[in-house]
């Protein structure tokens, strides 16, 4: 039996938790309390290795550190978020960017296939609900033009202009193209966006694989619970 492991970043408002795998970078957990975030890593760190492609022994116990704890005004229980890691300030390898750069590609792959898989684009199971950004998105072309949405976003609060395209994995291709044009990329500066947060290009990376996830389960829950999990295509591992 192994031990694995996992560095843990905390984002709290008090009223919720929001907890980032710094080992695994786009894993996360959340719960009303700290204890209940982190009791969800054991089956989330599973999860992410079988996507990710990494070796995960099923007999293999994830121990948590937390390493880094952030107090935010967000509605960090709606999965508001602003955190940027002390490790996403560092320069990066061509090692490190290549494997997140990998990661993202296929993230955004892996949410068209989701997408692709749903029957009813339109289909609403809900009455519409509101959060901190608006009308929260139901339907499945709701989260997917959510998801893709936020491309142009996360890159122009690293300098990058770039008008966004329909379709999410073109466009996330288009996304690191416009990164890498960029001169000295892989010195991942830091950068002062909107609303006071900081960014960097470690960060873009790491939020675009966890964005995808976290409206890809919202889209696979209700998919599978409309027409049935051997109908919908499963490839995040839900």
């Amino acid at each position: 039996m192994g031990i694995i492991k996992n560095r843990v970043v905390m984002e709290t408002n008090d009223k919720g938790y929001l907890l980032y795998s710094e080992s695994f970078i786009g894993a996360y957990t959340r719960g009303k309390t700290r204890e209940e975030a982190l009791s969800k890593f054991q089956l989330e760190i599973q999860r992410y290795c079988k996507w990710a492609g990494i070796d995960f022994s099923p007999y293999s116990i994830v121990e948590s550190i937390i390493v880094q704890t952030e107090k935010s005004e967000l509605r960090i229980e709606e999965a508001d978020s602003e955190v940027i890691f002390h490790s996403e300030k560092a320069p990066m390898l061509e090692r490190d960017y290549e494997m997140l750069k990998s990661r993202a590609l296929k993230s955004a792959n892996d949410f068209q296939i989701l997408y692709d898989s749903i029957l009813h684009k339109d289909y609403a199971p809900q009455k519409e609900r509101l959060s901190f950004y608006g009308p929260v998105p139901s339907t499945a072309k709701q989260m997917y033009d959510h998801t893709n949405y936020v491309t142009n976003y996360y890159v122009g609060e690293i300098g990058i202009k770039m008008k966004n395209l329909d379709n999410i994995y073109e466009n996330r291709i288009q996304a690191i193209q416009a990164i890498e044009d960029t001169d000295r990329f892989l010195e991942n500066k830091t950068f002062n966006g909107s609303y006071g947060e900081q960014w960097s290009l470690r960060k873009v990376l790491r939020r675009f694989i966890w964005h995808d996830c976290i409206h890809a389960k919202g889209m696979y829950r209700m998919a599978t619970k409309r027409w049935g999990e051997e109908r919908i295509l499963n490839p995040f591992y839900f």
